[in-house]
């Protein structure tokens, strides 16, 4: 009875996916390691250039599932209360009152994160860690679900502050949206896809079903063979030259959870080595840091990507 009630939730998490495919053309592995993210109960890091669909597949996510939204579109000027929320002295009641900020939400949309300070960008940690807000020493619970959705401009656009090791760490996922191929270019402009149809996009999935859904998620098996061959992996990133800074525990932990999100979207009560394998670079890439000397011309985060490859292709998958 169990699995006849895990099928059916791996179906209506397809059937999400199939609508959100619908609004971003020609990024079917992006919308899928989005709702991978979804799944794993982690926060999602969007990173391209201006006008690729970033702050639209934000939106359809978060339309997609009926529960609280909120949009932040930072800037260099904002302030963590701005973010937060703030105590105010209310006159009437004579007594200090906190007013709750955009986070307290069930998706919140950082749209342009890394265009805003550190300062700023810290507020979010441990909202993103903890899913609580500290205000002169009291702590407010978030709504559940939670989940970030962060879109951010490459680091050498004008005018970008790159966020800090411990702000990234606190993404399960970073996916990459560049241009469209030509045939998925040649159908948005053909198509109405784009704002008329995230317009026309009904909601798919309630706040209640997904938090079932990743309960379900947390009980895929998994191989304690996968678990050797994660920690190899993880292990050779600390090894390598080519890294100052491996991937830490948390980072193992995400790439698990990550794993069994797309088994369960899969239709799958067990993990493969390929969800694993799929899946490591994107879980793995922006929490490494380069060594300094590297002579590579590539984007820093590019050329980590490349290492990691290499470093999940050395690593024999369990049979």
């Amino acid at each position: 009875m169990a699995a006849q009630v895990e099928i059916a939730a791996s179906l209506r998490a397809a059937e999400m996916e199939g609508a959100l495919g619908k609004i971003i053309r020609g990024k079917d592995d992006v919308v899928r390691r989005a709702l991978v993210c979804l799944l794993a109960r982690g926060h999602l890091l969007i990173e391209g250039v201006p006008g690729v669909g970033k702050t639209t597949l934000g939106q359809a996510i978060a339309r997609a599932l009926d529960c609280g939204f909120q949009r932040i579109q930072f800037t260099s000027d904002m302030l963590p209360s701005d973010v937060l929320g703030i105590t105010i002295y209310s006159s009437p009641e004579q007594q200090f009152e906190f007013k709750h900020g955009p986070v307290f939400t069930n998706v919140l949309l950082a749209d342009e994160i890394n265009r805003t300070t550190p300062k700023t960008q810290s507020a979010l940690l441990e909202a993103m860690n903890e899913g609580q807000v500290t205000i002169d020493v009291h702590s407010y619970p978030l709504p559940q679900p939670f989940l970030v959705i962060a879109t951010q401009n490459p680091i050498e656009h004008h005018g970008t502050y790159p966020l800090p090791e411990s702000q990234l760490d606190r993404f399960l996922m970073r996916v990459r949206m560049g241009y469209p191929d030509g045939a998925a270019e040649r159908e948005i402009l053909r198509s109405q896809a784009g704002t008329a149809q995230l317009e026309q996009l009904e909601p798919v999935l309630s706040g209640s079903d997904l938090v079932e859904m990743q309960q379900a998620v947390s009980d895929i098996h998994v191989d304690d063979s996968l678990v050797s061959y994660t920690l190899e992996i993880v292990h050779k990133t600390r090894e390598s030259e080519s890294l100052s800074l491996g991937v830490s525990p948390r980072g193992a932990q995400m790439l698990y959870r990550a794993a069994q999100a797309s088994a369960f979207l899969s239709g799958r009560t067990f993990c493969t080595p390929d969800d694993f394998k799929s899946l490591a670079v994107p879980v793995f890439a922006h929490r490494v840091v380069l060594n300094a000397m590297s002579p590579s011309t590539l984007k820093k985060s590019e050329e980590a990507e490349e290492i990691l490859r290499a470093i999940v292709e050395s690593v024999a998958v369990p049979v």
